[in-house]
This record gives C-alpha cells, structure tokens and sequence, in this order.
C-alpha cells in the first residue's frame, strides 16, 4: 500500500513537472517569436527606407547642410557665425531639437541617434 501511495506522488510530482518545464518551454518559445518578428519588421522598414531613398535629395541635401558649418569652421572670419548659430540651436525648444535629430536620424536610417537629444548634456546658458 505504501508503495502504491509513493509511486502516486512520484508520477504527480513528475506530472507537475513535466507540465512546468512544458510552460516554460512554450513561453521562451513565443518570447522568440516575437523577437524574429520585430527583427524581421525592422529589416523591411529599412529595406523600403534604403529603396526610397535611391531616388530622394533628401539624404544629400542634409549631408550639404551638415557640411556647410563644418566647412565655416575653418574660415577665421566665418568662426563666430557657426559659434552663434550653435548657442541659437541649444536654445531652441526640445521638441524642436529633438525632431531635428528624428529627421537625421530617419534620413540615414540611424535609429539610435533618434533619443540623442535626450542623453546630451547641455552646454550652461549664456548670461
């Protein structure tokens, strides 16, 4: 009788188990899924972005715009301009600021520069 009694908590116990293990299984399974899913989904975006952009000015116009206070850096005279032009950049609005870095960001197809704006530290103000 003891006997019978132990080897039906044993298979009870090896049941729960089973079913236990069967869970997690199905869990880190879907969990997988989903991150094949959103992978795949952002491989197409950026598939559509890079083939729309072929025939876009938009990615060679703001690399020009980038360009021309790179370029004014080294011009003695043009040096307070692009200095100027930077202290009215960090004042303007956040969402300003970062919807400018959005539209780079898109643009090039760089997605971690998106929170940019976020993780900055801002230079202090001028009195």
């Amino acid at each position: 009788m003891w006997g019978f009694i132990f080897n039906s908590l044993a298979k009870l116990g090896m049941t729960w188990i089973e079913g236990r293990n069967t869970k997690i299984k199905a869990r880190a399974e879907a969990e997988a899924r989903v991150m094949v899913t959103a992978a795949e989904s952002v491989a197409d975006w950026e598939y559509v972005m890079a083939k729309n952009s072929g025939t876009s000015w938009k990615d060679e116009w703001l690399t020009l715009l980038f360009s021309i206070p790179l370029i004014m850096a080294f011009i003695p005279g043009m040096v307070v301009y692009v200095q100027a032009g930077f202290v009215v950049l960090t004042n303007m609005p956040e969402w300003y600021q970062y919807t400018l870095s959005v539209i780079v960001a898109a643009s090039f197809g760089v997605r971690s520069a998106i929170g940019f704006n976020k993780t900055r530290v801002k230079p202090p103000k001028e009195s």
